[in-house]
């Protein structure tokens, strides 16, 4: 069975080698699923790692329906990781009521190409897992990552099984995948699971003033620069001067 970490750093990235991971997916912000790495950070672990590097495009945390301007920079990264020459691409888009946005991930996946494209968690958002499975294989999707639409891949084993015996599609069980549960997953017959093996350890400084907003870690929200706000800020700070 092959093991993929999710390497949200350089040093995850080498670690996954060191310890003789398969494959890495590369991200960056965990806390809030993973969104793409920089171009610097990419450019970095393709200059060093000699196992293949998959990486996550998704260009902001939240929902995975995208504006217009949103999907043009996904395009934009994925032609970035090809140049490089990655090994795959992991990503998708979902319409506004969670179902597959098929076009746009088809157009992915064909921009993507020769790359291997694994279709993301968003998996785990769509109503109807059985026939999204078969729509994707049709369009080329090489694995989905899935959580079996569950807390974690453990609890949602039963559906990551029923639709492993469905498709040819790879299916890449994903979350709290740990050394005591993944004996499971080679049991049932998985050819690959996906886990973070995430440590953490104490930051060199204890922070006075914490940077990070309790806010703004709500999946249901977006946030976005407001232009009213800066207007009314400008408005205000020139009238000063």
């Amino acid at each position: 069975m092959l093991l993929e970490i999710c390497a949200n750093s350089y040093l995850s990235a080498i670690n996954a080698e060191k310890a003789g991971a398969h494959r890495i997916e590369l991200c960056t912000e965990l806390a809030v699923g993973g969104v793409t790495p920089s171009h610097g950070l990419i450019q970095k672990v393709m200059k060093n790692l000699s196992i293949p590097v998959h990486v996550l495009i998704r260009p902001r945390s939240g929902d995975f329906t995208y504006s217009d301007d949103e999907f043009e920079v996904m395009k934009q990264d994925i032609v970035f990781c090809k140049e490089l020459g990655c090994a795959g691409i992991v990503s998708g888009v979902l319409l506004s009521d969670q179902s597959i946005d098929l076009p746009r991930t088809k157009e992915l996946i064909e921009l993507s190409k020769p790359m291997s494209f694994t279709f993301h968690r968003a998996f785990d958002w769509v109503p109807n897992p059985f026939e999204i499975i078969t729509r994707l294989e049709n369009i080329g999707v090489d694995r989905v990552l899935s959580s079996g639409q569950n807390t974690s891949a453990e609890k949602g084993i039963e559906l990551l099984k029923k639709l492993q015996s469905q498709t040819d599609v790879i299916i890449l069980p994903g979350g709290g995948i740990n050394p005591k549960n993944a004996k499971l997953f080679l049991v049932h017959g998985f050819r690959e699971i996906h886990c973070s093996a995430t440590k953490q350890v104490e930051s060199i400084t204890i922070p006075k003033i914490s940077m990070n907003s309790s806010k703004l870690f709500d999946e249901t929200q977006l946030s976005y620069s407001d232009i009213d706000t800066i207007k009314n800020i400008l408005q205000i700070i020139h009238h000063e001067n």
